[in-house]
């Protein structure tokens, strides 16, 4: 995984993670130099669950407005309104019906069927 700018699209460094061998190295390069990170995969794997906790807590912290929207105007990158995060993966209309792909935090993914018309509410609109 390679990011390389912030929500707003200013460079904001990068930030990579890749396997080392039977370890995780994540790197981060900023205008300032690069720290690169060792660690294995379990760590690796509880570091990507407390980030998404963060970022699901600063969803939550930050909108105030949920929106709704039409199942066939769904987008990659929604995040559905509830209890727990579901982030739309993909989406595909067949006529009167949307096909949709939700992935949890957790990384599962399912896919659901609703009428194109149906109202689903968001906590966030991706980009």
């Amino acid at each position: 995984m390679t990011s390389g700018s912030d929500d707003t699209g200013a460079r904001a460094g990068r930030l990579e993670a890749a396997p080392a061998g039977e370890d995780v190295e994540i790197r981060v390069g900023t205008p300032s130099g690069e720290l690169s990170l060792i660690c294995t995969p379990a760590r690796a794997r509880e570091l990507a669950t407390a980030l998404g906790l963060a970022a699901d807590e600063a969803e939550r912290a930050g909108s105030a407005h949920p929106v709704t929207v039409r199942a066939d105007e769904l987008r990659r990158g929604d995040v559905r309104d509830g209890d727990r995060a579901m982030t739309v993966d993909s989406v595909r209309t067949d006529g009167a019906t949307a096909h949709i792909t939700w992935k949890s935090g957790a990384g599962r993914s399912w896919n659901q069927q609703y009428d194109a018309d149906a109202r689903i509410t968001l906590r966030r609109r991706g980009r």
